[in-house]
């Protein structure tokens, strides 16, 4: 036991008081800090080593997981990519089809020896004949590129550093390629090492001193520009963003100018995302004045919003997204949380559906415009990803690769129900788990959520639930507001100063279970991650009595400092600011860290987190679990699960996963039913 320091601080906002006893725990360095997490890391330790269903739950955790995993593939110049990992790989291996046979492009697996550096993005040039590929070390949102040759399968000189957050976009004469990065760590002042974002032209055999400043604005430092050439490789384009708003500008140039960029769409009024275009005519997917969707023809000459042109107009469902190929547009729409696939002409007529052969979501697409087909993949809570090709030409559709799984789902079920939130609203929830259960109220429930940052929940397999199926559990996923299930509105009804209908929207979940005898709430836990950990460390602060034990995962928790560090002042657009005299209520009214309660009996809480996270840093954590052991009640279990050589979750590998189920499962063995 250790004597845990508590610091004086108060800070007035906007006339309201507030202490912060653990801001010491925010300096990961300092030696009082390392002696806390030190002491919270042998708690953990000696918590988990009471558990004596670890064991049976890695061996059965490895056999799960032990099936290949196919990644939708790219066509380039006739040659299929894609990656596979063959099972209990840490990283998925890029391959190249030739002849029939799978050529080992890049095996990350080789990076290091414990498969904590992951590729985690790729861009071919246009001729085929470079790969441009990104890698981050635990983790961490900074990434690396480098250059890899694929006629000699060795890698350039090349290498790119301090990029975060970067597409990688070939010029169309294969010189080189466009990304963006943020200042050199330590060029600027800390507060502005998120700032400053820059567009460079790296020009291949230069070193990245020499690379050419494409765009900057310096007088909007905030702002963020993501590159991409135009289908007609005519234009060098750039999407705009401040932070995660969906709204975006774009700017454009041609390709071979080296004026400054017209600033087409700047007033940052919608989502504007580039479909094709036909010469000077650009398409837009947009949610101007529609929520759910529509596409858009803005003659770049004329591009006065009163000469633009609606192609396809607003669905009763939502536009997940638009692709173009060979004036089709292929066209996701999301209903009722899961996809179906239209193909449109160019001119906006409608031309046929492709009927999925699944209830599920698709997990990319891909297309190849000389051989006038797309890849994808499908996906459900029972089906790992099935690649599938289409011909636009045949209408065929075929599998080009799925997986045999050592579990057989057809002894299990997934259904949709809907359930009415605290203010009326109709929202819908996946139900997984064995045919036939009982509605006895006994069955233990992984009830999941994130509702935010318009992410969709859409169904996904993950094979460590399969494990959680075959004890008898129940996996349950509420597709609350803050995601774009039913579009932009729904986005809109879960943020900001309407966040608190996100945990009314999950707190009815849980009800909704209960009362209808899916479980009783000793049997019923809740799952987040990231802006997920805020809604269950939310809930379960809002409701203590409601829950059997809470997983708590890599989470947002003090949201009167959450801005202050690395990137989170991007999602002032989502939660807003309590710098802002109007915002600072509704943060303060629902904060995690700032309604903990003296006295009260919590549930059993694992709070996750990662030493190399930088987007959400482990203070939050941290903070959390140091206020809960200070005010709760005597008798509440609080386990601190500090990883190291982990981040946020980006390319975390395979053995760490398994490593991390079977921790999770041992906490609900040890807290359900209690």
């Amino acid at each position: 036991m250790i004597t845990v320091k508590k610091d004086n601080i108060v800070e007035d906002y906007h006339g309201t008081k507030v202490s912060d006893p653990y801001r010491w725990l925010e300096d990961p360095t300092s030696s009082e800090s390392i002696e806390w997490s030190n002491w919270m890391g042998e708690k953990c330790t000696t918590y988990f080593s009471g558990s004596n269903t670890k064991e049976a739950d890695r061996k059965r955790l490895e056999e799960l997981w032990n099936f290949p995993k196919y990644f939708v593939p790219k066509k380039v110049k006739g040659k299929l990519y894609y990656q596979k990992n063959d099972g209990l790989q840490n990283q998925a291996v890029l391959f190249r089809k030739e002849d029939d046979k799978e050529v080992v492009v890049l095996d990350p697996n080789n990076f290091s020896e414990d498969g904590t550096v992951a590729m985690t993005n790729y861009s071919f040039s246009k001729d085929g004949k470079y790969l441009a590929y990104a890698t981050s070390t635990h983790g961490s949102d900074w990434q690396e590129i480098r250059v890899h040759d694929l006629s000699t399968g060795k890698n350039l000189d090349d290498h790119i550093q301090h990029v975060k957050f970067t597409s990688i976009t070939w010029a169309p004469d294969n010189a080189g390629f466009f990304y963006s990065r943020f200042p050199e760590p330590g060029s600027v002042a800390p507060e502005d090492e998120s700032n400053y974002h820059k567009v460079f032209f790296h020009k291949l055999g230069n070193t990245q001193e020499a690379d050419e400043l494409i765009h900057e604005q310096p007088e909007d430092k905030e702002l963020m520009f993501s590159s991409f050439i135009s289908d007609d490789e005519n234009y060098i384009c750039l999407y705009v963003y401040l932070g995660t708003a969906t709204e975006n500008r774009l700017y454009y140039r041609p390709i071979n100018s080296s004026e400054k960029f017209i600033r087409l769409l700047d007033k940052a009024d919608a989502e504007y995302l580039y479909v094709t275009n036909q010469e000077t005519i650009f398409y837009f997917k947009t949610d101007l004045h529609t929520p759910n969707g529509k596409v858009i023809a803005v003659d770049i000459n004329k591009p006065d919003p009163s000469n633009w042109k609606e192609v396809i107009p607003e669905q009763e469902d939502v536009i997940d997204f638009v692709i173009s190929l060979n004036n089709k547009l292929v066209i996701g729409l999301l209903h009722d949380a899961h996809h179906q696939l239209k193909i449109y002409n160019l001119d906006g007529t409608y031309s046929h559906d492709i009927k999925l052969p699944i209830l599920g979501s698709l997990t990319d697409i891909t297309k190849s415009k000389d051989e006038n087909e797309i890849y994808f993949g499908v996906t459900s809570f029972l089906s790992p990803t099935v690649i599938y090709n289409y011909s636009m030409e045949t209408m065929e559709l075929k599998v080009v690769a799925e997986s045999e799984i050592p579990f057989d789902t057809s002894e299990y079920e997934t259904s949709q129900i809907f359930y009415t939130s605290k203010d009326g609203t109709k929202v819908p929830m996946f139900l997984t788990h064995r045919k036939g259960i009982e509605l006895d109220g006994e069955n233990p429930v992984i009830l999941y959520g994130y509702g935010g940052f318009n992410i969709n929940m859409t169904p996904a397999f993950n094979p460590a639930l399969l494990r959680w199926l075959e004890k008898g559990g129940i996996y349950a996923v509420a597709n609350l507001r803050g995601g774009t299930e039913y579009g932009e509105e729904w986005h809109r009804a879960g943020m900001l100063e309407n966040k608190q209908n996100v945990f009314d929207d999950f707190i009815s979940a849980g009800e909704w279970l209960i009362n209808n005898n899916y479980t009783r709430k000793e049997n019923l836990s809740i799952m987040g991650g990231s802006n997920g950990g805020l809604l269950v460390a939310a809930c379960m602060v809002q409701r203590p009595d409601l829950y059997g034990a809470v997983l708590c995962r890599v989470p947002v928790i003090d949201m009167l400092r959450y801005h202050k560090f690395t990137i989170g002042r991007y999602w002032i657009p989502e939660y807003g600011s309590a710098d802002n005299p109007e915002q600072f209520p509704f943060l303060y009214a629902y904060s995690p860290l700032h309604n903990i309660q003296n006295g009260v009996k919590y549930p059993p809480v694992l709070i996750a987190t990662a030493e190399s996270d930088d987007r959400v840093v482990p203070a939050h954590a941290k903070k959390f679990a140091a206020t809960l052991m200070e005010k709760a009640d005597q008798d509440s279990t609080i386990v601190l699960r500090l990883e190291a050589k982990a981040g946020h979750g980006l390319g975390k590998p395979t053995s760490k996963l398994i490593d991390e189920w079977v921790d999770f499962y041992a906490f609900l063995d040890n807290e359900l039913g209690k």
